[in-house]
């Protein structure tokens, strides 16, 4: 039987006997999206990077429609990569999805996860009036993903300048939407049902672990209101609206962003 560590393709780096960060890719990525924070990163502490089950260059047939519907599931591959690895006292640096996917984990494990930090983050993206602006209508996601079974190759070009930012560079964006493409269309599917349709505010008030919010001034997918709503009901966190566009600080704004994560780990 295969290990975790083939099954979730993990991998080590940075200081052996410093603190763990464990980074958790966003919906329709993959490890490789973390390459710009990494080498600030592993100077100062251990280093883990991962795939989720049936994302970049994970082993697939570890991978069940089942357990995979909610974001439960992959906050179990979180939890086995932790335990399997025998980590303690690790912050979790979670983009978008995985922000609330780290929080499901923290809930499971408290004691061993110590901090999340959490890059554009949103615990809903559906618009639950009057209370909760989460940036889209239930229908408009429902065309989204109709437009994932009509036409693949379309639905990741359009979502890809949506996500990145439309002024970031061209590259940027075609690996996003590359990256969209190499994932099997019947996970990704699965996985942004899971991510669209899912409502987790009601988990907020219960994260108990230092948690920092990375919001981006300008972005198509989780607007300031939604970073300010997480910081009012997160009760120890900090929030942090940087100048920038996009969905993918980690990648576009990395040296913003780099000197606020180490600051908070210290």
């Amino acid at each position: 039987m295969m290990n975790i560590k083939t099954i979730n393709n993990i991998k080590i780096s940075g200081l052996k006997d410093a603190p763990t960060l464990l980074l958790a890719h966003g919906f329709g990525c993959d490890q490789n999206m973390w390459r710009f924070l990494l080498p600030e990163l592993e100077k100062h502490y251990q280093v883990v990077l991962f795939d989720y089950v049936g994302s970049g260059n994970s082993v697939v047939t570890g991978y069940s429609n089942e357990k995979y519907s909610s974001l439960e599931g992959y906050a179990r591959d979180i939890i086995d990569i932790i335990e399997e690895l025998q980590l303690t006292d690790v912050t979790i640096i979670g983009h978008s999805v995985s922000s609330i996917i780290a929080s499901i984990a923290s809930l499971e494990i408290p004691e061993k996860i110590s901090k999340i930090i959490m890059v554009c983050p949103s615990p809903c993206f559906l618009n639950v009036p009057p209370q909760y602006e989460g940036g889209f209508e239930r229908s408009d996601l429902e065309e989204l993903i109709e437009l994932m079974d009509k036409n693949y190759i379309g639905w990741a070009n359009y979502l890809a300048p949506l996500v990145m930012g439309s002024s970031q560079s061209a590259e940027l964006i075609a690996e996003l939407s590359g990256s969209f493409c190499s994932t099997d269309p019947l996970i990704a599917k699965n996985f942004a049902k899971a991510t669209f349709f899912s409502d987790y505010r009601h988990i907020l008030k219960d994260i108990k672990c230092p948690s920092l919010i990375l919001q981006s001034a300008s972005d198509s997918l989780a607007s300031t209101k939604v970073g300010q709503y997480m910081a009012e009901n997160i009760k120890n966190s900090q929030l942090e609206i940087v100048k920038a566009e996009g969905h993918c600080l980690h990648m576009t704004n990395y040296q913003d962003i780099t000197p606020i994560i180490l600051k908070f780990i210290e």
